[in-house]
């Protein structure tokens, strides 16, 4: 996968989740009567400029270079002369609710674009795999709660589970403090049981890796032929000739029997050309394949886009099929957005108080990664991602971090406890502060990114 493919659907993510964002400042400030100057997707140097006229308003709309963020410009006396006739108009001039209003509108639009997301990933359907367990890892907690083969995951706590995913994310959100957990399955003979996971004061977001295999348990997979299922768009199978039903019988000259010989094999060779020797329609042939390079909890391992093919009396065994009504998914969506906000919230506590480690912390980078990886997958994956992104701009958006909109909502209380706006010296020095914070996290993420690469 390229960098520019990346980079592409990098901008792609940014910019829609930012002018969705910066809209929301915009259109409120528009219902409050406020005069909007410029509304900017991006920061620096221009790119492309055009106004508009609504009203007796001109309104200039821009995009710019550097697209990690934006702005919604308005009329502020703060900020230059203004005529008489607009002072009204001003926002230094509105009331505490209007500005209260106008400032929360970017994030609250972020948490109701991620329930759209959410919505149109359950509305449409998305197949997961199906939470079976493998063999756990001798001595570790996940062996001494008892964890069978083949036991599928129906509820961690009272969360339901219907994917692997969703076990990852209900042990993280409910076995962060290391507190026991009560983990019920349904076993290979059909008998429902539950499993208390006693953590023992793990903290899970301490250590770097995968938080789930820490604990002890794999995820299980029959042992199946290796045949090639399919391959994605763009990716290294394809553009080196692999098809759909092609065998694959060895690699570099090393015979193989299992498909997971085929991933240990691609994942220890990150952009080393394999030499496979592929079996298709009754006839042998060598096909060079250069795996492309990805990273993971900071290891970086090959892979080349191509998926097993899994026999159609084993897929619903294996895979499940989510998808819900036009409104059931509703406020599914919502409740997802709002527990994938709390746990993004506890989560960034966990760093502030040193329990959890910083390495956590991704930039663009990772986010471009991330972006390219899922856009490859398929356009409900990506969507997904998005979501996932909404979601934490709108956290983080909200912290009483100066620079931020939180920043400004913290003024705000404090306007409304004191009867008074805060001072002007007491807004510089917050803003101060605030690029200072925000400097060190950004340079922090970036440095983490920085890191993974290296390694």
């Amino acid at each position: 996968m390229s960098v520019l493919h990346n980079i592409f659907f990098f901008v792609v993510a940014i910019g829609i989740l930012v002018a969705f964002h910066e809209y929301g400042h915009y259109w409120v400030a528009r219902k409050m009567g406020v005069k909007v100057l410029r509304f900017s997707i991006g920061f620096g140097k221009p790119l492309y400029t055009w106004k508009r006229t609504t009203g007796t308003d001109t309104i200039e709309y821009v995009v710019a270079a550097i697209p990690l963020g934006g702005y919604v410009k308005m009329l502020d006396e703060r900020e230059g002369n203004v005529a008489e006739a607009d002072k009204n108009r001003a926002f230094n001039n509105q009331p505490l609710y209007s500005r209260t209003a106008i400032v929360a509108a970017g994030p609250i639009f972020n948490f109701i674009l991620a329930i759209f997301f959410y919505w149109f990933v359950f509305v449409s359907g998305i197949s997961v795999d199906r939470p079976l367990l493998g063999q756990t890892v001798a001595n570790s907690q996940a062996e001494q709660a008892g964890f069978g083969v083949r036991d599928e995951i129906i509820k961690v706590g009272d969360t339901e589970i219907k994917s692997w995913s969703e076990f990852r994310i209900a042990v993280l959100d409910q076995g962060m403090d290391g507190d026991a957990i009560d983990v019920q399955v349904r076993d290979i003979d059909g008998f429902e049981k539950t499993h208390r996971l006693d953590l023992d004061g793990m903290k899970l977001l301490e250590d770097d890796g995968d938080v789930i295999a820490n604990i002890g348990f794999r995820q299980w997979w029959p042992e199946l032929p290796p045949e090639i299922g399919g391959v994605l768009e763009k990716g290294a199978a394809e553009l080196a000739g692999l098809q759909k039903g092609d065998l694959i019988v060895a690699i570099n000259d090393e015979v193989v029997s299992q498909w997971k010989q085929i991933v240990n094999i691609v994942k220890q060779n990150p952009e080393t050309s394999l030499l496979f020797l592929v079996e298709r329609e009754n006839q042998q042939q060598k096909i060079t394949v250069t795996p492309a390079s990805r990273e993971t909890d900071g290891v970086k391992s090959g892979f080349i886009g191509a998926y097993q093919h899994i026999p159609d009396s084993l897929r619903d065994e294996l895979i499940v099929d989510i998808q819900y009504g036009f409104v059931e998914a509703i406020p599914r969506a919502i409740v997802k957005t709002w527990d994938m906000s709390a746990l993004t919230l506890r989560v960034l506590w966990k760093m502030i108080t040193g329990e959890a480690a910083l390495s956590n912390i991704s930039g663009p980078i990772t986010i471009a990664k991330y972006a390219g990886v899922t856009a490859n997958i398929g356009l409900n994956t990506f969507i997904g991602f998005l979501a996932i992104i909404s979601v934490s701009l709108g956290v983080l958006n909200l912290l009483p971090i100066p620079m931020l909109d939180g920043g400004h909502l913290f003024y705000y209380l404090i306007e409304a406890i004191k009867g008074s706006p805060v001072s002007a010296t007491f807004e510089m020095i917050g803003q101060q502060v605030g690029i200072a914070v925000l400097a060190g996290l950004m340079f922090l993420a970036i440095y983490n990114d920085i890191q993974r690469l290296m390694q």
